[in-house]
């Protein structure tokens, strides 16, 4: 697979990664046995970056990615802080991310975890220095290797970049997420930040698997977020309208090359993006697991085709998300 450098943590990783919020919660139920054989289908796929969180099953996916690095403790893993307790700036201290980090790395079975990352924060977070002290202050202990920000909104992102200890960046990156080209990914190329792109299927619509009949699971964020009932919700379909996703599927459809699945194309758009440094889709089972990192074998897409992907966008996505995001 492809190997990218992941902006200042100066780490190679393999293009594609895997995230690790399904194997965790809010997805419908993913039992122990096949979570662990989907994490280990992808080191056998090449992945090595794997992305979960401290609030993914409230520690289960942390705790089961720990168990694959015991088996694999080459891969890289990067994990997230600050969605345990309410959304309120001031939480964020350097007390709060010292026992939040405890728990994290007695999750994983780590000494020091490679990367951190502020799990979308409030807005006021990213512009407040002690917060960034505080993180740095977790470096120089040994806690973590590096810290990013995960975030909601391009102009999060912009600010982040411009603090010279941030490692990465993970922002949502789709053929239904256009934003993130104008400003942000140039802007991290030039700081030397690395893009951890997510949400790449747009909760599975770019998957094609899905039509108007499609019911998921209760316990499902695409059931039960649809309104952003719970967090934010450009988290589930990337803030896109069901029926108006299904229609821009089938619209982009015909220009999935032979031999390519849906997902590998809308996986395929994401690598060709200059600047990303690793993708992450989610993946249920095994197959799922290697199908993606496949994506990565593939040639890039035409020009043309990524022509055609921003005409559907323009014309369909870009009313409801270009300005939200």
């Amino acid at each position: 697979m492809e190997q990218r450098t992941l902006g200042r943590t100066g780490r190679q990783v393999g293009v594609v990664g895997l995230g690790t919020w399904q194997l965790g919660a809010d997805w419908g139920d993913v039992d122990e046995e096949q979570a662990l054989a989907t994490l280990r289908a992808a080191v056998e796929s090449g992945i090595t970056f794997f992305d979960t969180a401290d609030v993914y099953g409230d520690g289960r996916s942390e705790r089961l990615v720990g168990r694959l690095l015991k088996e694999h403790p080459e891969v890289m893993v990067a994990t997230k802080m600050g969605r345990r307790v309410p959304q309120d700036p001031s939480a964020y201290t350097l007390e709060n991310f010292r026992a939040w980090n405890d728990r994290s790395r007695k999750n994983l079975g780590v000494d020091t975890i490679d990367l951190v990352q502020l799990h979308c924060p409030p807005t006021p977070v990213y512009s407040t220095d002690a917060v960034f002290d505080a993180l740095d202050t977790l470096v120089e202990e040994g806690r973590i290797a590096a810290y990013g920000v995960s975030v909601e909104t391009c102009e999060e992102a912009l600010t982040a970049i411009a603090r010279p200890g941030v490692a990465t960046v993970q922002i949502i990156l789709n053929a239904f997420r256009l934003k993130p080209l104008e400003r942000v990914l140039p802007a991290a190329a030039e700081a030397g930040v690395g893009i951890i792109a997510r949400v790449p299927l747009a909760s599975g619509l770019l998957s094609g698997r899905y039509g108007r009949d499609t019911v998921f699971p209760a316990n499902d964020h695409r059931t039960f977020n649809r309104r952003g009932e719970a967090f934010d919700v450009g988290e589930t379909f990337s803030g896109v309208d069901f029926e108006s996703g299904l229609e821009a599927v089938a619209r982009l459809a015909p220009l999935v090359p032979e031999g390519m699945t849906m997902a590998q194309f809308a996986l395929r758009w994401v690598i060709d993006q200059p600047g990303v440094s690793v993708v992450i889709p989610g993946a249920r089972n095994p197959e799922q697991a290697r199908a993606n990192a496949a994506a990565a074998a593939f040639d890039p897409l035409p020009e043309p085709v990524h022509e055609q992907v921003r005409a559907v966008y323009d014309e369909l996505i870009r009313p409801q998300v270009h300005h939200r995001w």
